[in-house]
C-alpha cells in the first residue's frame, strides 16, 4: 500500500522533508504547496516536484498532508486536512497558542485520522538506543545550546529550543508536572535568548533545562541519573553511555569493582556504550507514521503530547515574562 502524501511549507525544513519523503516507498509524493510563489517555483524546478496553487488543492489530492509551515499557520492548515479527513504530520510546536492545540486535540479525537507531531528527537538515534532500557529518572540536567541564527527568533527560545527537551522529559517521567520555576534573558531578540527551568514532577523527579540560542558552540545534551545507574545522551554528537550500579559481578569486561562501606561490602560498575544505528530521524518519524496509517496501530508522537509539550513550554515561558517584569 502507498498513500500519497502532500507537504505544506516549502522552507528550509520543508525542502528536507520533500527530499526524505522521495526517499520513503510507502509514500507516492504528490507535491507541495508555499504561499511565496518564487519560493515554490525555485523549489518545484530544483527537485522536480509538482508545486500546487492554492492549500485547498494540495488537500484534496492526498491521503496524507505533511505541515512544515510557520508555526503561525500550523492550526489553520491542521483544521483544513483533518476536515478533510486527511492524515497528519504536523511539526513541532502543535500550534502557536494552547488553545489552538486545545482545539486541535478535539478535532483529531473526533476525526477517523492519524495526526502525528514532528518532535523529532524522539528519534535521534542516541535516544532510540535506550527503546529497551528502563529508565526510571530521579534527576534530569539538559543543555541545548546553539550559535545564534535569526532564524526562529520570532518565538522564545522555551518553543524554539528547549521544548525539544521538555517532550522528551515529559516521555520518560510517569508523573504529573508539579512545580516549575524559570528564569531568563532577552538579548538580541525581543523574546527570551537564554532560559532555565526547574521542573518538579509528583514523584519526586526534578529536571533542571537549560537552553540558549547565543552560544559559541552547539551542544544537545542530557543526563538522567536513576537508583541504580546514570545515562548520558548526546544529540548532537549520536553518542551514548550508560554507568550501572550493581550488587553481583557482571559477566563483561568493562566493570569497576568499589566498596561502598567499613564491611566491604561490593558493589560494581558497568560502563555501556550501546550501539549507534545510522537512522534519519525525519525519516524515521515520517515513516512511523506511515506504518501507523497502514496498520491501524497508535501513532509515535500523538497530539496530546504536542500539547502537553507545549503547555508546558508555555508555562516556562510565562514564568520567564513575570520574572523580566520584575526586574
Amino acid at each position: 500500500m502507498k498513500l500519497k502524501i502532500g507537504v505544506l511549507g516549502a522552507g528550509h525544513l520543508g525542502k528536507i522533508h520533500l527530499k526524505l519523503i522521495k526517499e520513503i516507498e510507502t509514500y507516492t509524493l504528490v507535491g507541495f504547496y508555499d504561499s511565496d510563489v518564487e519560493q515554490a517555483q525555485q523549489v518545484a524546478k530544483e527537485l522536480n516536484i509538482t508545486a500546487f496553487p492554492t492549500a485547498e488543492q494540495l488537500i484534496n489530492s492526498v491521503d496524507v498532508v505533511d505541515i512544515v509551515t510557520p508555526t503561525i499557520a500550523h492550526f489553520k492548515c491542521a483544521k483544513m486536512a483533518i476536515q478533510a479527513g486527511k492524515h497528519l504530520f504536523i511539526e513541532k510546536p502543535l500550534a502557536n497558542t494552547l488553545d489552538e492545540a486545545k482545539q486541535l486535540v478535539e478535532l483529531v479525537a473526533n476525526a477517523n485520522i492519524k495526526a502525528q507531531v514532528g518532535h523529532v528527537e524522539r528519534f535521534n538515534p542516541a535516544f532510540l538506543a535506550l527503546k529497551d532500557k528502563t529508565l526510571q529518572p530521579l534527576f534530569i540536567e539538559t543543555h541545548r545550546l546553539a550559535q545564534f541564527n535569526p532564524r526562529g527568533t520570532d518565538v522564545s527560545v522555551v518553543l524554539d529550543l528547549m521544548i525539544h527537551d521538555l517532550d522528551i522529559i515529559l516521555s520518560l517521567v510517569a508523573a504529573e508536572v508539579s512545580q516549575v520555576q524559570a528564569s531568563g534573558v532577552a538579548i538580541l531578540s525581543d523574546t527570551p535568548d537564554i532560559a532555565n527551568a526547574r521542573i518538579e514532577f509528583d514523584n519526586g523527579c526534578v529536571a533542571n533545562v537549560t537552553a540558549s540560542r547565543l552560544s559559541l558552540k552547539n551542544m544537545r545534551k542530557m543526563r538522567i541519573f536513576q537508583r541504580d545507574a546514570y545515562v548520558s545522551i548526546d544529540f548532537l554528537e549520536k553518542k551514548t553511555e550508560i554507568i550501572q550500579l550493581s550488587d553481583t559481578q557482571p559477566n563483561q569486561q568493562a566493570f569497576f569493582k568499589l566498596n561502598v562501606n567499613p564491611k566491604h561490602t561490593s558493589k560494581y560498575i558497568t560502563f555501556e556504550h550501546p550501539e549507534i544505528l545510522p537512522i534519519n530521524a525525519i525519516k524515521k518519524e515520517l515513516e512511523l507514521l506511515a506504518q501507523s496509517i497502514i496498520h491501524q496501530s497508535a501513532v509515535a508522537v500523538s497530539v496530546q503530547d504536542g500539547y502537553n509539550a507545549l503547555k508546558l513550554a508555555y508555562k516556562i515561558a510565562g514564568k520567564i515574562t513575570k520574572q523580566l517584569q520584575i526586574y
